[in-house]
Order: C-alpha cells, then sequence, then structure tokens
C-alpha cells in the first residue's frame, strides 16, 4: 500500500506535477520555423526533441557535481568527522542495511529504463502520427493499468480492491475528457461560416490508420510501465539518489541516440521528421525554438528528479496514477492562454471526467476514504501494534515476578528465616527476665 503523505512527499508530487506541465505546455508551443507567411511549417523534429528531453535529464548531474565540489572544498580545510554521510545528492537518505551501492557495471542496469523511455516516447510519437489528439489521450490512460499490473506480477506488491478500482477510475476520467475534447473541436467548426468551416475542416483519419495508432500507443504504455517498475526495483535493491539514477538514464539515452542517428539520417528523403541538418538549422536559426528547447530541456530534468524521488517515498504506481493529474493542470493553464475554450453543455462532461481524474487520484494514495463495498478489513497501524507486544511483554514479567515472590499468608514465618532480632528470645507467659 502507498505510505503515508509528509509535508516533503507533498512538495515532491506538487513539483512533479508542476513542471510535467510546464513541459507539456513548452511542447504543446510549437513555434513556425519556415514559410511564416504563406504556409507555415512548424518545429516538428522528433528526433532531436528525443535528444533533448535525454539532455535535460542528463542536467540532474550539475547539482551532483556541486556536491562533490563542495564536499571536496570541506575536507581540505577540516577533517570529516567519522560519522559523517557522504553528500546528500550522492547517497540516498532512504537506504538502509540490505541495499548495495551502485556503482562498477551495475550503473549499466539503468540503461534499460533509459531505453524503456527512448522506445516508449518514439512509439508514442509515431502512433501520434495516426490517432487524433483525443484518442491518444484516452489511449495513454491506460498506463496505471499497467504500471499496477506489472507491480503485482514483478515487485510482489499487494493492491487492495479499493486501489484497483481508483485505477479503473484514473482511467475512466482520461477517457472522458479525451472523448469531450474530441467533441469539442468537432463542435467548434459549426459555428463558423461556412468558408471558414472548409478552412478548418481536416479529412477523418481511416479506421485502419486509427487502429494502427492506437496499438502503437498501447506499446508505448507498456514500455513506459516497464521504465517504472525497473526503476523501483533498481532503487529499492541499491542505495541510489533520484538524481544520480536520472543523470545516467539521460546519459544512457543520449548515447542511445547518436549511435541511431547516422541509420535515421538514411530516411530524410522519405519523412522531414528524419531531416537532421535540417532540424538543427531551424533550432539555431529560430531563438524562440532555442529557448523553448532550453525551457524544456530544464522542465524535463525538475520533472524526472521529482517523478524518481515519488516513485523512491511512494511507488511506481502512485506515480503514474499522478502523472494522469498534469491533464487537469494543463487544462487550466490552456484555458487562461485562450487555447482551450469552454462550450457547455460539452465543457461538463470534461468537468465530470476531471473530477473521476482526481478522485481517482486521492482514493488510491489514502487521502480520501474509500467506499464501504471495497473498503479493505481494519489492518492495526504500526504504533498500536508496538503498543500491544508492549503490554504483552509487562504481563509476562509481572507474571514471572509473582510465579518467584508471592506467598500465601499460611505459609509467613515458616520460611525458615529466623525475624527475632539476635540475641533478643521470646519469653514465655508469666515470666520476667
Amino acid at each position: 500500500m502507498p505510505g503515508t503523505w509528509s509535508g516533503y512527499v507533498g512538495f515532491l508530487v506538487a513539483g512533479m506535477i508542476f513542471t510535467g506541465s510546464t513541459n507539456s505546455i513548452f511542447t504543446k508551443d510549437m513555434q513556425c520555423v519556415e514559410n511564416c507567411d504563406s504556409h507555415p511549417v512548424v518545429f516538428e523534429q522528433p528526433v532531436w526533441q528525443t535528444l533533448q528531453m535525454f539532455i535535460g535529464e542528463m542536467l540532474c548531474f550539475l547539482p551532483v557535481l556541486y556536491a562533490l565540489f563542495a564536499s571536496y572544498r570541506r575536507s581540505r580545510v577540516q577533517l570529516p568527522s567519522s560519522d559523517s554521510d557522504d553528500p546528500v545528492f550522492i547517497r540516498s537518505d532512504l537506504a538502509d542495511a540490505k541495499q548495495r551501492d551502485l556503482h562498477g557495471w551495475r550503473i549499466l542496469l539503468l540503461w534499460i529504463p533509459a531505453a524503456c523511455d527512448l522506445t516508449g516516447t518514439t512509439l508514442m510519437n509515431v502512433g501520434l502520427l495516426y490517432t487524433p489528439v483525443s484518442i491518444y489521450q484516452m489511449t495513454r490512460g491506460a498506463l496505471v493499468l499497467f504500471v499496477g499490473m506489472l507491480s503485482v506480477i514483478f515487485l510482489r506488491r499487494r493492491l487492495w480492491l479499493y486501489q484497483w478500482a481508483a485505477l479503473v477510475t484514473v482511467v475512466a476520467g482520461v477517457s472522458v475528457v479525451g472523448l469531450s475534447g474530441s467533441m469539442i473541436k468537432e463542435a467548434g467548426p459549426r459555428e463558423l461560416t461556412g468558408e471558414e468551416t472548409l478552412l478548418t475542416e481536416t479529412p477523418a483519419p481511416e479506421a485502419t490508420s486509427v487502429l494502427v495508432g492506437v496499438f502503437f500507443i498501447i506499446f508505448a504504455q507498456i514500455f513506459t510501465a516497464i521504465q517504472f517498475v525497473v526503476e523501483e526495483k533498481i532503487m529499492a535493491q541499491y542505495s541510489v539518489a533520484p538524481l544520480v539514477a536520472v543523470g545516467y538514464e539521460g546519459f544512457f539515452g543520449f548515447i542511445s541516440i547518436i549511435i541511431f542517428m547516422p541509420f535515421l539520417g538514411r530516411f530524410a528523403d522519405r519523412s522531414p521528421f528524419f531531416d537532421l541538418p535540417r532540424g538543427w538549422h531551424q533550432i539555431t536559426n529560430t531563438p524562440t525554438v532555442l529557448w523553448s528547447s532550453i525551457a524544456v530541456a530544464i522542465s524535463i530534468s525538475l520533472f524526472n528528479g521529482f517523478g524518481l524521488s515519488v516513485t523512491r517515498h511512494l511507488s511506481a504506481t502512485a506515480r503514474s496514477v499522478i502523472d494522469t493529474c498534469r491533464t487537469l493542470a494543463i487544462w487550466i493553464i490552456s484555458l487562461g492562454l485562450g487555447w482551450e475554450r469552454l462550450l457547455f453543455p460539452i465543457s461538463l462532461l470534461q468537468m465530470i471526467g476531471f473530477g473521476l481524474l482526481v478522485y481517482g487520484t486521492f482514493l488510491f494514495n489514502n487521502l480520501v476514504n474509500p467506499p464501504a463495498c471495497v473498503r479493505p478489513p481494519a489492518v492495526p497501524s504500526a504504533t498500536a501494534l508496538q503498543e500491544d507486544v508492549a503490554a504483552e511483554e509487562r504481563a509476562l514479567l509481572r507474571e514471572e515476578v509473582l510465579e518467584e515472590t508471592a506467598a500465601l499468608p499460611a505459609d509467613l514465618g515458616t520460611s525458615g528465616y529466623d525475624v527475632v532480632p539476635e540475641r533478643a528470645h521470646t519469653v514465655p507467659a508469666g515470666e520476667t527476665r
């Protein structure tokens, strides 16, 4: 079951939602890079965007290097105490005696989640090319179910019935939000004039293409779920700080992209997505794209740092559930920026979806009481168990004392000890000394 939330865990969750929403906003804000006056071309370079994601994760090494440098300077001024710990960015504050240090060849274990991240991101980008955004969002909600099932299978984690109900509620909320979003987009052109409608309408994708895109997105969610579960497994067995783990994942992902770049460049004549020189030219010659890429890299580094910290303190399933709440934050920000608009009564359906999303998240993390039909049996808390053990020990101690020292009234004075003071004897009745 998820752990009890504290102030620090709440800060990690808030930081994860905020930085994740910022990352999505910066990614969604596509700038025009070519032919902005006649036929605008927006910045769509999945290879370069994936590379900047891993560069952002590598930025997590900066506070680690700073901690190492500060520790080195302190060691030159004064000798460290015998019980001093390593810097907080290097060693985890939750490490116990059973955990081993992650060094040597074991660092390559972090290549597994990096490869899953790379594969999942690529499949999601491909799936988005074949499906509308609403179907993409609804299919992406299956992540929490995959993470929950893999956690039970590989991490031997026990999920109560109310937690499975919470996961299903989250998936339902995400699906309702995606459905309402598609309904709003379909209703939008009907309010325009005939000429504007012809200019804004786009041909609907074929059913076969949508089905292919859905399969791509589902497989992407499976790889993302594997990434979350493997990260939790590594952080449970090895003593590694979240920032260090994110930095290594970014480094391994960066190397993987560099290795595949020459191979992907051969498809430049088939798709502009793989035209790497053109993408580099768009980044360097468009200041808005350059600065937004830097902002995305910084937000990704913070988002993944917060995300792995949430995995360590709670679980991979809790992280995936909390991550879905980004949809609500993005929707609120999009309303403020004018990218989204309220259209009643369809917007009421959207609000219901967000309500299901938030309720499912709160229910899974024990922030609200589960319904009576799915409520688990009462399990005594650790404090109550400790009090019961202490009471039993006191009772046993009292029984042992009574067995050793208790004596019946008839036995008093016959225990073999002379209770008369020394040189004092009883005097028979009627005699005097």
